[in-house]
Formats: C-alpha cells, structure tokens, sequence
C-alpha cells in the first residue's frame, strides 16, 4: 500500500498534542515547535532530503513514550546536569520511546536517536553518553527541545532571544554540543526566533518537510497503526485495547466476506485510527462509567468528526478517512457525526459501524466485564431490526466471531 507517512505522522503529533494538553495543561504544541527547530538547524548542516523527513518524525515524536514524559519533563527540572543514577526515569522515557518507534517505516537509521535524545554533551545525561557517542539526530532534538522548554515560560521577543543567545552560550560543551549551536545561530536571526510564536508556525513547518510517499507491506502498515493505535488508547485506562481490537476485528471481518487482500489492510489501518478524534475529549466524559448526561454525550459524538478532520490532512486518505470516522453513522440517518443515511454508506462503513459496537461489547474495561458472543450478537441483531445497522453485515459478524469464539 503506498502511504503518505508524513501525513500520518502528522496527523499522529496532533494526537500527542491533544494528550498532552489534557493530562499537562501544555497547549505550546511543543513537538511541533521542536521540529520545526531541528529542521532549521539540519538544513545549515546540510542533511540531505530524505533524512529531513526522519528527522521530523523523530522530533514530531520524541516525546511519545508519555507517562514518562509527563511525570519527567514536564513536572522536573531536565535542565539539570546531575549524573544518570540521579535521573533513572528519564532513561526509562528514552528507553520506552525508542522500543515504540523501532518498527516505523523510516528512510535511513535512525537508531538511537530516541534513546540518547536526552544525552548531555559532557556526558552527564543518563546514559552517561557524550556528544561524539550519540547520532547528530539526537543532538539536535536534545538541543531544541531544552531550548523550547527553556523559552515555554517567555513569549518570543527581543529579550528571550537575548536570554537564549546567553543559555546556549553558557552551556556549549556542558548541555550542548558546539556543532550544534553554530548551526542554530546560522538558522536563527532575532526575527526569526521571535516568529516561533507567530500562528503559522504549524504551516510553516510542513511546508519545509518533504513528503515522501513510501510502498509499505502488511507488517509495516500494522506497526503503523498499532503504534497510532496505542496513542489513542493510552488516553484512557477505559479503553486501553479498543483500537487495536478494533482493528483485528475489522481485518478479520474483511476477510471473511471475501474481500482482497489490500481491502483488509485498509480496513486494520482503518479500525486503528478509527478513535484518533477521542484524543480531543475530556477524560472526564470518556472515562465516566455512568450514562453520560445530553450535554456530555453531544461532547462524546464530537470525536468521530474530530477523527474526519484530523485524516483530511493525509494525502489520498480519503477512503481509509471515511471508513474510519463514520463507524457511529446509522443507516435510518440517527447516528453521528454527520446523520449519513443508508444511501450514503458503502460496505466497509457499514461493516466498521458493526465491528465497533461488537468489539466494545466484547472487550473488558474496569467498570464491566466482556459479553459473551451471543449476547453481544443478539444486541446487533436488534439494531439491524431497528435499521440502524446492516441486517446483513451483522449475519456476517455473527459467523465471522461466533466460530472464533
């Protein structure tokens, strides 16, 4: 299947901005802003294109391993050089972050990169590694990302680029290496570094990332989506397998009726992103094990637009978009988002309508235990006598699941 990746990622650092804004009160998009420096100082150093968009990816992810991220960086002083016995976490941050990423689809090694992000060029990070130990990739990153938590707590003016031209300056050969500053100061004037603040940053960043279209096999697209997957479904203890199971189950189903071979593999990337709005919901709503009360489920039906409009950016994602998004639509025209109607909705919507409700039937959360098959068969049984779902498709899911069971 040939992927825009960068898309995705794209579409992936919103996800981690959205968690991080609810769980940290952060709203900087501070991933966004790291990349966009790490870029700035690459091209001074002259790294070749393709490398460009790997390194946009490790910055736009640095920080994906985020229970660590959270109690670590942003509620400690990472600042600090104190030796790697006195910061045992930050190593287990790099350490989860790094395994997270190994199966992504880069264009060149990245090794490393993720595990010694947080490396000190004197040696006194928490591995212990100096500057000429670790790749230029995580130097970088290490450089922008200090760099814009140094600057989180100023706007970007005159004076925060004259307290920032000092901090770099007091720290070169200690937090940082010379090479890199060089490149910074070559990347960076004070107008240009006051602009890091300006509305348009986000646009400006991805229009100096290239895009690289890449061909990827099944293997690849399911560690793709499995990571996605687990950004969503961290959010919330509640529902800490639904997307993945979703996935699985909407693989299976696709293949069960016949469908080929790439039909199943948009169907699994679809089942995993399917959830990727609920990043945008309070925990509060999303793990409220009561009835939601009107006003909290029009915020809840929200999240399936969400997940439309956060694809949209993924170029010629348009099918897998629609397939995800509309799992909550209805055929009599009932459901949410969008209040599509029978005529509106191909097979695979229709079947990820079902796969949704079975699997979140079916699967334990901490307030309830799983149905069995046949109770969870019997409730979509009386959906479809409702026309809300299709009468067909839900024979389909009784047989494709009651012969796993």
């Amino acid at each position: 299947m040939n992927i825009d990746v960068m898309g995705l990622i794209g579409a992936c650092s919103y996800a981690l901005d959205c968690v991080e804004a609810e769980l940290t009160q952060v709203t900087n998009q501070h991933s966004k802003r790291v990349a966009y420096l790490s870029v700035c100082i690459a091209e001074q150093m002259h790294i070749p294109e393709h490398e460009l968009q790997d390194l946009a990816v490790c910055a736009l992810l640095h920080d994906n391993a985020l229970t660590q991220y959270i109690r670590e960086e942003l509620h400690g002083d990472i600042t600090s050089t104190a030796p790697a016995s006195g910061r045992p976490l930050i190593g287990i941050h790099c350490s989860m972050g790094e395994s997270n990423l190994k199966h992504l689809p880069f264009l060149t090694d990245v090794k490393d990169v993720i595990l010694y992000h947080h490396e000190n060029a004197d040696g006194s990070g928490p591995f212990g590694k100096t500057w000429q130990e670790i790749p230029l990739f995580a130097r970088i990153i290490h450089l922008c990302d200090l760099l814009d938590v140094y600057c989180r707590v100023r706007t970007f003016t005159a004076d925060t680029w004259q307290k920032t031209k000092h901090f770099l300056s007091e720290n070169t050969d200690t937090l940082f290496d010379a090479a890199c500053i060089q490149a910074f100061f070559a990347a960076f004037t004070e107008a240009h570094f006051c602009s890091l603040g300006d509305d348009d940053l986000e646009k400006r960043l991805w229009s100096k990332i290239p895009r690289i279209r890449q061909e990827l096999d099944f293997t690849q697209i399911q560690a793709l989506a499995n990571f996605f997957a687990r950004i969503v479904d961290y959010k919330s203890p509640f529902t800490s397998t639904h997307s993945i199971g979703v996935a699985t189950d909407a693989e299976l189903l696709a293949r069960y009726m016949g469908f080929d071979e790439d039909t199943a593999q948009k169907m699994y990337l679809a089942g995993a992103l399917h959830d990727i709005g609920k990043v945008a919901i309070g925990n509060e709503i999303l793990e409220k094990p009561d009835r939601l009360t009107d006003e909290e489920f029009a915020v809840m039906k929200h999240h399936a637009a969400y997940t439309y409009y956060i694809l949209s950016d993924v170029e010629d994602f348009e099918e897998i978009r629609d397939w995800a998004a509309f799992h909550h639509e209805r055929l009599d025209g009932s459901g949410y988002p969008f209040k599509k109607t029978a005529a509106e909705l191909n097979t695979q919507e229709r079947m990820m309508a079902c796969v949704d409700i079975y699997q979140a039937l079916t699967e334990s959360r901490p307030y309830k235990k799983g149905m069995p098959h046949e109770k969870a068969s019997a409730i979509l049984h009386d959906m479809a006598d409702r026309g809300w779902l299709d009468r067909e498709i839900v024979a389909k899911v009784d047989g494709c699941f009651g012969t796993a069971s």
